[in-house]
């Protein structure tokens, strides 16, 4: 019989495997919302960064079809950059403040664009500005493996088609998950021999979930994907908000 601590582990891992599967990015914000209730946040952040990296790589060859190297190199090397500062910042600033701002951003922001027009699209900056939000991305996801969130929602901006912008930002982040794993190595401290066991546990309760979430997914329509792109930032705006404003405001 699985326990209690076991059973919010796989459930976690099998919610977030689905959104991952069928959105391409979110498994950290809806595992952490699960694994909140009886994992630490010290072994639940590298949980997420681990378990969104085998999603990601789980659904290449359903998705990778939509991969455009030359949209995608300014979101790497941004997000490259954006990393070991993310990494650094995770051991100064307060975590709770940072996501209750990004929280914030994302529940005013994602109605807006909800019900703006479908053929409004941002169409300055070209690849400087893909970089900058590559680089938000990585500094994200070197605080708390949210590297997906502002470069998809400046994708959904962009106007891209569904399938370039899935493409473009599965290789992004196992890019960045790869670069934040890698961080929390050489800092030490973030990975332990408790933290391995628990990889093992995920990575076949996601493996499934995630396929269905992408066989989802290309059966969607160009407007359906961008509505529940919009809804799960929103989702996840709700969850960093509510998980965070106790800790910032006492």
């Amino acid at each position: 019989m699985i326990d209690s601590y076991l059973a919010i582990v796989i459930g976690g891992a099998v919610l977030a495997g689905f959104v991952q599967g069928l959105s391409g990015f979110a498994f950290s914000l809806a595992a952490l919302s699960v694994w909140a209730w009886a994992v630490e946040p010290q072994t639940a952040a590298p949980m997420a960064v681990f378990g969104s990296l085998v999603g990601q790589v789980i659904a290449l060859p359903v998705t990778w079809r939509g991969t455009d190297i030359k949209r995608l190199a300014p979101f790497v090397v941004g997000g490259l950059v954006g990393v070991p500062l993310g990494i650094f910042l995770l051991g100064v600033m307060d975590p709770a403040g940072f996501k209750l701002g990004l929280g914030i951003f994302l529940l005013v922001y994602c109605p807006a664009m909800f019900f703006a027009p479908a053929h409004w699209v941002v169409r300055w900056g070209g690849s400087w500005a893909d970089g900058v939000a590559g680089w938000i991305g990585g500094v994200c996801g070197g605080i708390g493996g949210l590297a997906g969130g502002i470069p998809t929602l400046w994708c959904t901006l962009r106007g891209w088609d569904k399938d370039t912008q899935r493409g473009v930002m599965q290789v992004f982040n196992i890019c960045m998950h790869v670069a934040t794993l890698t961080g929390y190595v050489v800092a030490g401290g973030h990975i332990t021999g408790e933290t391995l066991k628990l990889f093992a546990i995920i990575t076949p309760a996601l493996a499934v979930p995630v396929i269905l979430g992408a066989l989802v997914f290309r059966r969607l329509d160009q407007k359906a994907f961008r509505r529940i792109v919009l809804a799960l930032l929103f989702v996840s705006g709700v969850v960093l908000t509510s998980s965070s404003v106790g800790a910032v405001f006492g």
